[in-house]
């Protein structure tokens, strides 16, 4: 599922397609020793240096949802406007749900903006990788501009028709690569709640689809629903498909 949008939160389309992936390129891991020890801010200063080698537009790409037993993967891709970034955008991770939800808000109302959704038959199939991969193209597909660059945080990068750049942990280091985990991040978390009212057993709103004892406890007593990920170990064993 794909939900393209422009500038702000207007023109959500949700569709199925298929795409070629590149899996191999790799980036090195830029935290380097000891980095742990010292606060990394997100800065605007590798789009800012790019932008002025010609490669402009820049798009920040990111995901959420990886890991969760149940629920799509979403990834979101985010092209800032350098006259009005929103301030104190950080990792998704680094924020609570209230801050992601404002700074959210900003983000759409002032960058330009695309999802797109995996969901759990496309995961199943592809494996989680390929399925996160399918959904970074979608998002990038999604944007009212086409970019020339693609920060992409981790280390693998979907096949685009730009040029792409890995960044391991972008989401801490670069504005358009945390922009886009918190869209990521809060557009899936509204799935899973939204999700939640149709099967009220899970806990959903509350784990979002994450290994979380509530949800151990839910899947081993009441068994698998659609959303849950047959790919995936635990759900396997739920379902006494596990040796």
């Amino acid at each position: 599922m794909r939900a393209g949008s422009a500038r702000g939160n207007r023109s959500r389309i949700w569709r199925h397609e298929a795409t070629a992936f590149d899996t191999a390129a790799e980036s090195p891991d830029l935290s380097g020793p000891g980095a742990g020890d010292m606060a990394i801010k997100a800065t605007f200063e590798l789009e800012a240096n790019e932008m002025k080698l010609g490669r402009a537009p820049v798009a920040g790409i990111d995901e959420a949802g990886r890991g969760p037993w149940a629920g799509p993967v979403v990834a979101a891709a985010v092209v800032l406007d350098e006259r009005a970034i929103p301030e104190e955008i950080a990792d998704s991770k680094a924020l609570d749900p209230e801050a992601r939800e404002h700074l959210y808000a900003r983000i759409m109302a002032t960058s330009v903006v695309g999802v797109g959704i995996a969901d759990v038959d496309r995961i199943d199939r592809d494996n989680i990788l390929n399925a996160t991969l399918w959904a970074m193209a979608e998002a990038v597909r999604g944007l009212a501009v086409k970019p020339r660059l693609a920060l992409v945080d981790g280390n693998r990068s979907p096949r685009l028709a730009c040029q792409t750049r890995t960044l391991v942990k972008g989401d801490a280091l670069c504005l358009s690569i945390a922009a886009a985990s918190i869209i990521a991040k809060v557009t899936r978390d509204r799935l899973m709640i939204e999700l939640a009212r149709n099967w009220p057993d899970y806990g959903f709103e509350r784990h979002k689809g994450y290994g979380t004892p509530e949800h151990k406890t839910a899947l081993e007593r009441h068994g698998a629903t659609p959303l849950h990920r047959r790919s995936f170990r635990p759900v396997q064993l739920a379902l006494g498909l596990g040796a």
